[in-house]
This record gives structure tokens, C-alpha cells and sequence, in this order.
């Protein structure tokens, strides 16, 4: 287990490192001039050389890269070309919020799929079971952004259950829940889909096997055998597919961000990658990396916890 872990934590690490070099070059060698987006097409030479002077940028994309990895892991993000201020400082402030919304995200993937895909199992090919399968189907089909429309347009316009403007947390975590649930509904439900059929499909698998057979010979009911025996076993494969989608979640986030209005990283991205803000978009970038990474490391253990069989692995 010592070794294993060990592994998968080096992995872990080389993985962030790879993301890192990956964002920092990107950055540095696509077309434009962060200079000209920050001063304006009217700066001066003298302007423009302080400027890449004061940001380092008149040095070797690999100097460059070793001055801001050094930086980087003891807590220092840079300096933002836009707002002139620390990264971490701006950064912060946002992550909460995506973060809080990828919480309630997750939350609510498992609140509607670990029933729907118990239910749809209990009586395969039933009323209910033909049922969830259309509806999971259906809501598959639907990418977040246009889920997030549909909501909002009946949710806020139609029925006004809610004010389509932004609760900070500031004024109370009931109220900033809240408007939260709608955002998060635009994220969890086409996840929530599939969870619901992977989950199904795991479960009737599971209805197959011999220890199963073995559980209604003692007197254990379908219902009973599978909280008991089938939920723990058909759980496994979900587990994987729920850290994988942690990366959908967090995408999803950005995207949903900008149909709701909400203050997060997924704005910040998307206005920083437009006024050419380098030092923010790869500290979000790899931040978001390590949150995708290190969710998928929990799972692992996880993983490791349930199916003891892959000890050493």
C-alpha cells in the first residue's frame, strides 16, 4: 500500500508539473503582445520596454518559467498584467465561489443519481426503470450552457422562484446556497444522467453473481441483498467515473459562470485570456489542475479502500 500510494503520489506531482509547463508555454509563445493589450496601441518604446522589464518578460521563456515555478510553490502567483496586483490576491477572492459551486455541483449528482440508478434496478424493464432511462437520455443530450438557459428562463422569468443576480456569501450561506441551486442544477443534471445509467447498468451486473444467489438463499430480499451485499460492489465503477468527472465539473463551472453571472474563476479565465493577463490564467489553470488531480487521488484510495483486490496495484 506504502509503495502504491507513493507511486500514485508521484504521479500526482508529475502530472501538476506537466500542466504547468503546458500553461506557462502556451502562453508565452501564442501570437500578441500582452504589452500592447495592457498600454494600448499609443505606448511608448520606453513604456513598453519598463513594462516587460518590470514583468520579466524580456527574458528566455525557460529562465522565465524557473523563476515563476520557484514562485509559484512557495505561494506566489505572479503580478497581473490587467489589475497590477498579486495573483493570489485576485485569485482568491474567486475560488471560493467555483469551488462552493462544484461542491453543490457534486452534492447534487449524488443526491439524484444514487437513488434514480437503485430504483431503476430494483424492477428492470418496469414502468419506472423505461422511465428514468428516457429521462437520463434525454437529459444527456443537454449540454450545460443550454441547461443553465433553460432553468433560468423558467425558474427566474417563468416562475420567479428565484432573482437571476449574484448572492455573495457575504450576506449569508442560506441565501448564497440558494441562488447556488440553480447553477449547480445546470452542472449536475446531464452528469447526473449518466451516473444514473452507469450506476443501473453496474447494479443488474452485480444481480448476476453467485454471492448474490447465495444472499437469497439465506432469506435476504432483492431489496435487502442490494443495500447489503450489490450497492458496495456496484458502487466501484462509479467511484472512477465520478473523480473523472470532476474535470466536467469544474469545465462545466466556467461555462455556467457566464450564463448566471456568478463572480468565479470561470469569468475571470475568460475576461484575463481576453486582455491577454497571462500570470492569472496560469495560475487558474493550474490551480484547477491540482483541484482535478487531487480529487482523482482521493478517489484512487477510495477506490483501493472498497476493492481490496487491487492492493499493490
Amino acid at each position: 500500500m506504502g509503495k502504491a500510494l507513493l507511486k500514485r503520489l508521484a504521479l500526482l506531482l508529475g502530472t501538476l508539473l506537466l500542466v504547468s509547463v503546458l500553461a506557462f508555454t502556451a502562453f508565452s509563445v501564442i501570437p500578441g503582445d500582452p504589452t500592447q493589450a495592457v498600454l494600448g496601441m499609443e505606448a511608448t518604446d520606453q513604456q513598453i520596454a519598463a513594462f516587460r522589464a518590470k514583468h520579466g518578460l524580456d527574458l528566455p521563456v525557460w529562465e522565465r518559467y524557473g523563476h515563476w515555478l520557484s514562485a509559484f510553490v512557495r505561494g506566489d502567483f505572479g503580478q497581473s498584467f490587467k489589475y497590477d496586483k498579486p495573483v493570489a490576491e485576485l485569485v482568491i477572492s474567486q475560488i471560493q465561489v467555483t469551488l462552493m459551486l462544484a461542491a453543490a455541483s457534486f452534492a447534487l449528482i449524488l443526491a439524484i443519481s444514487l437513488p434514480l440508478g437503485l430504483i431503476a434496478a430494483r424492477r428492470p424493464g418496469g414502468i419506472v426503470d423505461r422511465a428514468v432511462t428516457v429521462l437520463t437520455q434525454v437529459t444527456m443530450s443537454v449540454p450545460n450552457f443550454i441547461m443553465g438557459i433553460g432553468l433560468m428562463f423558467v425558474f427566474a422569468l417563468v416562475l420567479k422562484w428565484f432573482r437571476p443576480e449574484y448572492v455573495p456569501l457575504e450576506q449569508g450561506l442560506g441565501p448564497h446556497l440558494a441562488f447556488l441551486v440553480y447553477p449547480a442544477l445546470a452542472i449536475a443534471l446531464p452528469k447526473s444522467a449518466m451516473t444514473v445509467k452507469l450506476l443501473r447498468g453496474s447494479i443488474l451486473g452485480e444481480l448476476d453473481q453467485d454471492y448474490i444467489r447465495t444472499a437469497y438463499s439465506k432469506g435476504n430480499s432483492r431489496g435487502s441483498a442490494l443495500r447489503r451485499h450489490v450497492l458496495r460492489n456496484a458502487m466501484i465503477p462509479v467511484v472512477t467515473f465520478l473523480a473523472m468527472a470532476i474535470g466536467d465539473i469544474m469545465a462545466g463551472s466556467i461555462v455556467v459562470e457566464q450564463v448566471f453571472a456568478i463572480p468565479g474563476l470561470g469569468r475571470m479565465l475568460i475576461s484575463s485570456i481576453g486582455s491577454r493577463d497571462y500570470p492569472v490564467v496560469q495560475a487558474i489553470v493550474v490551480l484547477l489542475a491540482a483541484v482535478v488531480v487531487g480529487c482523482n487521488f482521493l478517489a484512487d484510495l477510495l477506490y483501493r479502500v472498497m476493492d481490496p483486490r487491487i492492493e499493490g496495484r
